[in-house]
This record gives structure tokens, sequence and C-alpha cells, in this order.
């Protein structure tokens, strides 16, 4: 194996396939990226079994071949490089790399070891604008739940074309909060599709969408939906991953029709109100109270703790309905907040016990669910 290819384009195809590549006590050559050429010039990939990206290098290929190589030795080295031209052979058991002035050998491994990476398997297709989904991957996915009692509750929902949505659909809950997203699907399939995307895809989903997209890529993404697999293809990659097993809860329910109270709050002077709140709570339950005062048109933020003292606010909103009072946890409500995207936002309150909700005025792509903190 030996070819020429430009520092920039190496350094930008080890940075997407890199951060797969680690430390595997069964599998040590996980920790390897595989860089082998095809007719299209050379092809960098890496995977941890779950996920697998594959991405074409540009580059002028002498000899054909294959070989693996510590995927952080290899980043990393690459990176101080000075010189734009790098020189890439194979010899023996190592490779080696030559750049201006500098030469350098970093000892590898044949591929004979490396898992074979799954093709795409190209069903179900759709398109989608690439700036949507990475917005409604970042809205949805903090309200993951951490821990896999409940595997199903690890990812997030994918529903594209259901009864309600003439599009794609992503939610996630821990069983405290919710959170639902909506985009439209530029073209492709129309057909209702549901799946559970693993979180750790979704971020790697983000991560590669924000890397080719700053490198000077198109504006749509492709992805592709089997039973067992998400695929995503945009611009120079592919990415593909099982889903996880099961059937996410019907979490519609839990989303109310109609509500007692509703207010609408400029955003930026409740997040401030919240956080100053949030310095007088409780370690652990992190508990500010919303009082609604339909009366005085305001709500009152406060908390207090034995250990650090009490607080106390107002803020002056629009307001209909009932007198109304909700205990939420600060750190719940202020994830939710980051990402409505308006200057101002509806939240709606049925009672002390039930499920509140907050979403972006004059949106309907975007709702966010918190329970209650039971007193």
């Amino acid at each position: 194996m030996k070819f020429t290819c430009t520092k920039e384009n190496l350094e930008y195809s080890l940075s997407l396939v890199s951060s797969l590549a680690s430390k595997h006590t069964n599998l040590p050559i996980l920790s390897n990226v595989l860089i082998k050429t095809n007719d299209s010039g050379i092809e960098v990939s890496a995977t941890n079994l779950e996920i697998a990206v594959k991405t074409q290098l540009r580059a002028k290929v002498e000899e054909q071949g294959s070989f693996t190589v510590p995927a952080k030795t290899l980043t990393d080295y690459i990176r101080l490089l000075t010189n734009e031209q790098v020189e890439i052979s194979k010899k023996d058991n190592e490779l080696l790399i030559t750049s201006g002035n500098s030469s350098t050998k970093i000892k590898g491994s044949t591929d004979e070891d490396y898992p074979i990476l799954p093709e795409v398997e190209e069903l179900n297709s759709y398109v989608l604008q690439i700036e949507d989904l990475k917005s409604a991957i970042a809205k949805v996915i903090i309200a993951v739940a951490k821990n896999e009692i409940r595997p199903e509750l690890s990812g997030i929902f994918f529903s594209f074309f259901s009864e309600k949505f003439d599009g794609l659909v992503l939610a996630a809950t821990d069983s405290y909060r919710l959170a639902e997203a909506k985009i439209k699907v530029s073209q492709g399939e129309t057909k209702d599709i549901k799946c559970i995307v693993p979180s750790r895809v979704a971020y790697e989903i983000n991560r590669l969408l924000q890397a080719a997209k700053s490198h000077g890529g198109e504006d749509i993404v492709r992805v592709w939906i089997s039973d067992n697999q998400i695929a995503i293809r945009y611009d120079n990659f592919e990415m593909t991953s099982r889903l996880i097993d099961g059937k996410y809860p019907d979490y519609t329910q839990i989303i109310p029709d109609n509500f007692k109270t509703t207010a609408v709050f400029p955003l930026d002077v409740m997040v401030n109100k919240i956080k100053a709140a949030s310095l007088f709570t409780s370690t652990g339950v992190n508990a500010v109270s919303f009082d609604l005062n339909v009366t005085e048109k305001n709500i009152g933020v406060s908390s207090s703790s034995t250990q650090a003292g009490e607080h106390s606010s107002a803020i002056d909103v629009d307001i209909e309905g009932e007198e109304n009072s909700i205990l939420l946890n600060h750190s719940y409500v202020l994830d939710g907040l980051s990402h409505m995207e308006s200057d101002n936002v509806v939240f709606g309150v049925n009672s002390k016990d039930a499920p509140c909700i907050f979403r972006p005025q004059g949106k309907d792509d975007y709702l966010y669910i918190v329970m209650p903190i039971r007193q």
C-alpha cells in the first residue's frame, strides 16, 4: 500500500472516524483505524462493534493494499505535521509516513482480524435538512434516560410519517421529563416507520454532521432505516449502527390536551430568575417553586434551603386561567428552555401534581414536559 494525499484531507478523514476507535479488552484491534484502497481512492474506517463509520479520502494511489494502525497515535501525529503533502506506505508491520523533512514509522497490524463493517441496507430512504436533524436531536437528547434499566428509554424514538405528523417526530423521556421535536422530510419514502436510535449513536450523528458541514458539506443528509439498522450518508462519509430492540412507550398519553393555567413569559428573563433561585435549593432535589398569579399577572419564582437560605422574585407575564403553583427541578426546566428558539415561551400548568408543558410561542415543532416534584 502506498499513496500520497494532503495533510488537511487526511486529518479531516481521521477526525471523522478516530473517536470510535477505543480500547477493547477482548479485541485490541478496535483501537485501530482501517485504511484500505478502493477504486475511488482511500477508505478510512473505524468501528466499536455498535457503530461503524467509513469515509473516502482523496489521494493519489500508487500501490493497492490495506492496513490498520492505532487511531490516536496516527491522528495526533498527523495534526503535528507542518508540511501539506503526506506520503504513506506500508512496510512489513509498520506504516511509514513521510512529510517534508520528517519521517515516522507507526507499528500496526494487518486487517485480517478487523471486524467486517456492515454495508448500508438502502431500505426506507428519507432525505432531511441537516440543520433540522441536528437541531431536533439536540432538543430531545437531553431527556434520554441515563441508565439502561429500560433499554428502550436509553434511546431517541424516531417516527416517520405517523398518523399524527406528516414528517419525522423525535422524542425522548426518562420518566421525569419528555421532549418532542418535529421536522419536515425533504424527499424519499412516505412510509410509516418507527425505530429507537441509541443515544450514543445520536450524539455521533450530530458530531459527524457538524464536522462535515463545517468542512463545506451540502445541506441535506440521507437516512435509511431497516429492521435493525440506521444508516446515515452525508458528504463523503457513511455511518451505520444497530437500533435498540423493543417498543417505545406511547408517550403521547401524558401530553395534556389543555391547561387550567397558561402563561407566556420572556425566555431570557425567566432563565435568569431560575438560575438565581437555583443557588438556594437543596443539593439533589433542585426544587424551585413556580407560582402562577392570574390576578397579579405574574409568575413568582422561589426556593429555599436550610443550608443556603432562600430567594424569591416575580416576572410580569401574559396569563389566563386560574391561580396555580408547581414545584419543578430547575435543572430539567433550564435544559428545556435552552432549546426553545423563541423570545417568548408558553407555560401550561394544570395542578401541582400533574405534568406541565413548555413550548416556544408561535411554533408547534417542539414541546418539553416536566413532571412535578411531589411534596
